[in-house]
């Protein structure tokens, strides 16, 4: 009897297994569809940036051109009539509804055809970046630069053979060049240059000219030329790379503002004070990466331009604003700020998630204020205690333990469901495949942390939006396979399958719908791991790493404990309590990663935010208060319910 059970829980496997592997092909197919319209979306960004660069550059060489009304060099002035068409007749093309752009875009073709002085051709391609940046997409910012050595050494042997050895457009390869090299060390023209428009040039060269693409370069090596160039027309100035003086030198100016417009634009919309501290920034841009930011600097920031585009009715900026003030920020200090006061933690939380809300044009400009007083309040407050009371051996400790210890316990419950499935199939073989789904999501997300850090800034909101759409996948797998479990757990269906399905073979290649579930599970935990560990080694001191680690160490150890009972014991279960066991495990989890994923997807700003009458939180469930995240969750338990009783009511009935 027990190898008979044993046979028809493999089949039964077998075909959970292939008809899953159905999905996770449709799966793929679906994901395929959303890869090519997001290739068509960047296509658009692409030709949207191309736009920018060559408004930027008639902004730029336009005074090369035309001198009071007369044209000094007609091959400049051949290429601003053809640039000006251009942008005049891609926007018709691209953003066919947005007015302000078209009408900007024809007002510059005709200065450019009527010689207007460079004053006038200058203010309207500074109006029409604006609303052409704001049109494109966020930006990814390098997070640090090459060291400045190398950066030199890379302008040497890429750059200097047409732009000469200090960037004054006097290389080996310049002469006879239409048009000329540019002569980075030229003030005048570098007070017009932006560093996204140099980024642009660099990664995509220009067409008709001796400029050509440097895609084969890595996107940090890119960035670190762009700012390197972008200085040579500076003189460098007294600036210290201590963190405070250089946020205080900026004051308002971000790096996102400092990148997008060039210093005359910076300086027509900030005060008069700070042409010093533009040009300082632009002559010594390593000051800007000197150190990485504190959240709650970032949390402020992005509260005060929120404000400033709310006030200026740039609604969807300032949700936008509002949405990274929390996920690029204050989300990374949470864990620690629960060490201190969790009642703080969570009203900070609840009142960020609740000012997206109030940031449109229906909502009240007091309402808004107010509620931005007091977050400010209890953002200082968070603030004071982290600064002031540092934090015990004990406390990192344990919110080093407590951070492993909840992230893998979700992702391990799923992988040893799948190992213990196989196992008591005795199809043992398929068990790599699972190994090597986990294996590749820690590797992965350990990348996916690196490239983050080394390469470019994955938003808060992306990062959500991952970790959600993961989690609703995986609940969603889980949730199935706990329904052909619990549907199979029957000896008389065993036996129909046996007769049914004797010949059918396990194969090696719809095991990769295995891999993939098990790849899911754990890549979102581990990606959601590191971001938490690398904002406690902010908060610790060196002497304490080894406090942190011994945290994370004793979590691994219970974490290995934990696994090693499972295993154990769940291959002693008799085959129906095995069953019945791993179907409950499994809806709990689904039940819990759908709870998590409802709430990630809120906070990217992605689901709505619809408030309980009553507050209430559970996070080891992933239960909020929000009747987006309840009622997903309410639906999950009443289909379990009906499809658990299904059995029970039969047998009463005499059904069986």
């Amino acid at each position: 009897m027990n190898s008979s059970r044993a046979i028809t829980t493999y089949l039964e496997v077998n075909i959970s297994v292939k008809y899953f592997h159905k999905r996770f092909i449709k799966l793929i197919l679906f994901v395929g569809y959303l890869l090519a319209s997001n290739a068509s979306a960047n296509t658009h960004s692409e030709e949207l940036r191309q736009l920018l660069q060559l408004t930027e550059y008639i902004g730029v060489d336009y005074s090369a051109a035309i001198v009071d009304g007369e044209v000094v060099d007609k091959g400049e002035f051949q290429e601003m009539l053809e640039f000006s068409q251009i942008i005049a007749e891609k926007s018709i093309t691209l953003l066919s509804d947005e007015q302000p752009i078209l009408t900007l875009s024809q007002s510059l073709k005709d200065a450019v055809e009527k010689k207007e002085s460079t004053d006038i051709v200058q203010n309207i391609t500074a109006e029409l970046k604006t609303l052409l940046l704001k049109k494109s997409p966020q930006l990814s910012l390098p997070k640090s630069l090459l060291p400045l050595e190398e950066t030199k050494i890379l302008f040497q042997n890429d750059c200097s053979s047409c732009h000469g050895l200090t960037g004054k457009g006097d290389g080996l390869l310049a002469k006879g060049l239409v048009p000329e090299p540019t002569n980075f060390a030229d003030n005048d023209r570098a007070m017009n240059r932006s560093i996204l428009g140099l980024y642009d040039v660099i990664a995509g060269g220009i067409e008709g000219t001796a400029m050509s693409s440097y895609n084969q370069l890595t996107v940090k090596q890119r960035w670190s030329l762009a700012f390197y160039v972008g200085s040579m027309g500076f003189i460098s100035g007294a600036l210290h790379n201590e963190s405070k003086e250089v946020n205080e030198l900026r004051g308002d100016l971000s790096l996102e503002r400092l990148v997008m417009f060039s210093p005359n634009e910076l300086i027509r919309s900030q005060p008069a004070g700070l042409r010093n501290t533009i040009e300082q920034l632009r002559s010594e841009p390593t000051a800007l990466f000197s150190q990485a930011k504190n959240p709650l600097t970032i949390t402020f920031n992005q509260l005060d331009k929120a404000l400033v585009a709310y006030q200026n009715k740039e609604f969807d900026n300032a949700r936008r604003l509002a949405v990274s003030a929390y996920l690029d920020g204050f989300e990374l200090i949470e864990n620690s700020l629960d060490a201190h006061d969790k009642t703080l933690r969570k009203n900070i939380e609840s009142k960020l998630l609740n000012l997206r809300k109030h940031l449109d044009g229906s909502s009240n400009a007091s309402e808004v204020k107010q509620l931005m007083l007091e977050l400010t309040l209890q953002l200082e407050e968070a603030r004071r205690l982290l600064e002031e009371s540092s934090m015990s051996d004990a406390t990192l400790f344990s919110a080093s333990f407590v951070i492993l210890l909840r992230e893998g316990l979700e992702a391990l419950l799923v992988v040893i469901a799948l190992l213990t499935i196989l196992r008591r199939s005795h199809k043992k073989e398929a068990v790599k495949y699972v190994h090597f789904g986990w294996g590749a999501a820690i590797v992965a997300g350990l990348l996916t942390w690196v490239v983050a850090q080394q390469l470019i800034m994955i938003s808060g909101a992306s990062r959500e939006i991952m970790e959600g759409v993961a989690a609703m996948l995986a609940a969603v797998v889980l949730f199935y396979v706990g329904f052909w479990m619990h549907s199979k757990s029957q000896a008389d269906q065993w036996q129909r399958y046996i007769q049914q399905n004797i010949d059918r073979r396990l194969k090696a290649g719809t095991l990769w719908g295995i891999s993939g579930l098990a790849f899911i599970a754990v890549y979102r935990e581990v990606f959601e791991t590191v971001l938490f560990y690398q904002s406690l080694l902010t908060q610790a001191t060196t002497s304490q790493e080894l406090v942190l680690v011994g945290g994370f160490g004793l979590a691994v150890l219970i974490l290995m404990l934990i696994t090693w009972l499972m295993i154990r014991y769940s291959v002693k279960l008799p085959i129906s309590r095995f069953f019945s066991t791993t179907t409950i495990l499994l809806l709990a989890l689904s039940f819990i990663l759908a709870g998590k994923a409802i709430s990630a997807l809120q906070e990217a700003a992605l689901i709505d935010i619809s408030a309980l009458p009553v507050s209430f939180q559970i996070d080891w469930l992933g239960i909020n208060s929000t009747w987006q995240g309840v009622g997903v969750q309410l639906l999950i338990l009443l289909l379990s319910f009906a499809m658990m009783s299904k059995n029970w009511f039969k047998m009463k009935l005499g059904l069986r």
